[in-house]
């Protein structure tokens, strides 16, 4: 039960829909992230090692409602401070801002790659065209990490 709703709410809070709600900045951010098959694989990875740690904490629920009212600059910290969410990041050769532009980046290119058209979808071109060159592999590899069973 606790991994379905934090699922949930990780889903939701990288979703598209929420993406007429980014600041510019943010959505320049996802704009600019440039994905590659290495930094993919690293950002599912981690995310997979970021939601195990989450979950297994006390007080997540708490952390999630707080974390949806944070800054950018907040949820770095926030993540910097924290020296296991740190780690997970440094084992996969990611810092806090890479993790948190881009997994969203990551989410929406495959969603566009698949033929999701909304003005909510940031994507930019070329990450578009890398996420349905690498669709078949990806794909697969984001459900999991959704935690999303075929």
């Amino acid at each position: 039960m606790r991994i379905g709703l934090l699922l949930f709410v990780l889903c939701v809070a990288a979703s598209p829909a929420l993406a007429q709600n980014l600041s510019p900045q943010q959505r320049q951010a996802i704009l600019d992230y440039q994905l590659t098959p290495p930094g993919a694989e690293h950002l599912i990875t981690a995310m997979q090692a970021m939601t195990s740690y989450l979950v297994s904490l006390p007080d997540y629920q708490e952390r999630l409602r707080k974390s949806a009212t944070m800054t950018a600059a907040d949820r770095i910290a926030q993540i910097e401070a924290d020296p296991k969410a740190a780690a997970i990041l440094k084992q996969n050769s990611l810092t806090a801002r890479d993790y948190l532009i881009g997994v969203p980046t990551l989410r929406m290119a495959l969603m566009a790659a698949q033929g999701a058209t909304s003005p909510n979808i940031v994507a930019s071109p070329a990450n578009v065209a890398f996420a349905k060159a690498n669709l078949a592999q990806l794909k697969p590899k984001m459900d999991a990490a959704d935690g999303i069973r075929r």
